[in-house]
């Protein structure tokens, strides 16, 4: 069974990555990519769907034995975990190396004090727990074949095979190192290399070090700041720059419920304010990389720009659900792809140009064509901007004309105009200052409700929306301002938890159905970051203090954060880790360091 989602470690090589759970189980791995088939999807089913434990020995009919300690060395993604036995003391040290060719994942096991019976059990199942693969040797290695894929499995211990799973049993004594992996290569070309683990072990550190070394911030909150860019690195895709939302698929928003989507690809929201994050702390080369994507995955056809690709830029995401896993908890369907790729999502528009606006705003050399695809997409805009849409959080439901869709155009307007203003980029000035004036007109008259001196949701609704809360951050309008102040405190009233996180919307009242999906979900912790961000912004900086703390205190013992917290359960919900969870994090952290507002 599973464990609790925030129960899970993450560990990567900038392609992919795994989930090790408290237990020394690996349940999730998709090789060779984050979006390909998972060889162990034991999280949305059962062992039978494939998983790696590794781990002290325990009666076959008792719960593998979780770990007494574990955290990752220093400000790396290299997992370290330790059990204590009536027998002695042993370290498993999990990670994946950045790397070339092959992706491996690498288990390397330690001996602390006495002499500890251990056991590896290795069940691979291809095509997300579908498919048993054909096991053999091969010149004393260990390979899985099924179709187009096979998996090396290297160690010096004897393994033998029962019930369709490799076994490997063995003892270990202080200064004992003993060495697994898994590789990944095509089934149809040669044997990857034999691995080298305690180079790869020495490299990977290395490889960390540096880039945490180019972190520009040094406040108080450096720590969890530190841990959130190393799992958005983590989440980047090194060979194309594009960064995926999450590294799993249909992690429920609500445990037993519907709302379980694949977060496996770029969208340019999240993947725009992941950039804006990663400049702020230093991070160009990041930079560089996801504007290179950008300009390539929207090439040919810009004024059609989706929300969401492939890491590498596909346009097509088919949605499919595999019936055959009953999902994390029960919580089914299980699904593949995202039928959301084609939705017309106006803010997107506004993140993307903001994304680009910071970058030239921060130095990043100029693109020429990176200009040429702002103006285009302000041409898109001239004649859409006035259209309903699914907004922000993708609704299944009518398209209405969401505030924030309307806010987050004017930004893509304003911040063009700023471009052209600045002598980067030549556009009709005049024209589009008039344009500005007229959406912002447009979103002060027909989404504000006067009498209750707030924002809505939607134009004529009732109804808040969490994501009003960036109409300050983005500079519609100023913190000051009598319907900003009005908006956060209406946000407070409607949308917070019994322990004082931000919904996104209501699921239930006048206007339920938004979404147009069944069932309900937890505080969305972006909101809940962002409402601290606001209340930094009007002055009240004791209170977000207090609201950022409690929400550092939500995340694992890893410092890792999933995209939801289910109050009534009081634990993590939805895809894990969530890049739009760790994004608004650092941006607090900044803007609270930047105010002077933080204990100690």
């Amino acid at each position: 069974m599973a464990g609790r989602i925030e129960d899970y470690a993450l560990i990567g090589d900038m392609q992919t990555a795994a989930l090790v759970c408290r237990d020394g189980t690996v349940d999730w791995l998709c090789l060779p990519r984050f979006d390909s088939h998972a060889i162990f999807a034991g999280l949305l089913g059962t062992e039978e769907h494939g998983f790696w434990r590794l781990g002290p020995a325990h009666a076959a009919d008792a719960e593998p034995p979780t770990a007494a300690r574990r955290s990752y060395r220093g400000d790396s993604l290299i997992l370290e975990s330790e059990w204590d036995t009536p027998r002695g003391t042993v370290r498993v040290t999990d990670f994946m190396p950045p790397r070339d060719g092959a992706p491996q994942l690498i288990r390397i096991v330690e001996g602390v004090t006495g002499r500890v019976p251990m056991r590896s059990a290795l069940r691979m199942r291809f095509s997300y727990g579908r498919v048993v693969p054909w096991v053999h040797k091969h010149e004393g290695r260990t390979v899985a074949v099924a179709g187009p894929d096979s998996v090396w499995f290297d160690t010096a211990c004897e393994t033998y095979g029962k019930a369709l799973t490799t076994y490997a049993d063995f003892t270990v004594a202080p200064g004992d190192r003993i060495a697994f992996t898994i590789s990944w290569e095509p089934s149809h070309k040669k044997p990857p290399a034999l691995p080298e683990p305690e180079q790869a072990l020495e490299a990977t550190e290395d490889f960390w070090r540096d880039w945490v070394d180019q972190c520009t911030y040094h406040g108080p909150y450096r720590e969890a700041v530190v841990r959130s860019l190393i799992t958005l690195k983590a989440l980047t895709y090194a060979p194309t720059g594009g960064i995926v939302a999450a590294p799993t698929t249909s992690l429920p928003e609500e445990i037993g419920g519907v709302r379980n989507w694949d977060y496996r690809y770029t969208w340019l929201r999240d993947a725009a304010i992941t950039l804006s994050s990663l400049l702020r702390t230093g991070y160009r080369d990041e930079a560089r990389a996801w504007r290179e994507w950008l300009l390539r995955a929207v090439a040919g056809d810009p004024e059609n720009l989706q929300i969401m690709y492939g890491i590498a830029g596909e346009r097509e995401l088919g949605e499919a659900e595999l019936d055959w896993l009953p999902g994390y908890e029960n919580s089914g369907p299980v699904r593949v792809g995202n039928g959301a790729a084609h939705q017309l999502q106006l803010d997107v528009y506004g993140e993307v140009i903001e994304a680009l606006h910071l970058a030239h705003m921060t130095g990043l050399s100029r693109n020429d064509y990176a200009s040429l695809l702002q103006l285009k997409l302000i041409r898109y805009l001239e004649d859409h901007w006035d259209q309903p849409d699914e907004g922000i959080w993708e609704v299944r439901g009518p398209r209405r004309h969401f505030v924030h869709s309307k806010v987050m155009a004017w930004v893509a307007v304003d911040r063009t105009i700023k471009l052209i203003e600045s002598g980067d980029a030549d556009g009709p000035l005049e024209k589009w200052r008039e344009l500005r004036d007229d959406i912002h007109r447009d979103v002060c008259e027909k989404g504000y409700d006067k009498e209750r001196n707030t924002f809505t949701q939607s134009y004529g609704s009732k109804e808040l929306d969490a994501s009003l809360l960036l109409i300050p951050q983005m500079g519609f309008l100023p913190p000051d301002d009598k319907r900003v102040i009005g908006t956060i405190e209406a946000i407070q009233r409607e949308l917070s938890t019994s322990d004082g996180f931000i919904l996104r919307y209501p699921t239930t009242g006048e206007d339920a159905g938004v979404d147009g999906l069944e069932g309900d979900e937890g505080a969305f912790l972006a909101c809940s970051f962002w409402m601290a961000d606001d209340l930094a912004m009007i002055g009240r900086v004791d209170e977000a203090r207090k609201l950022f703390e409690k929400l550092l205190a939500l995340r694992n013992d890893l410092g890792l954060l999933a995209e939801e917290w289910d109050p009534r359960l009081q634990r993590q919900v939805g895809n894990f880790p969530q890049a739009f969870s760790h994004v608004p994090l650092i941006d607090t952290a900044l803007r609270l360091t930047a105010s002077g507002a933080y204990g100690g």
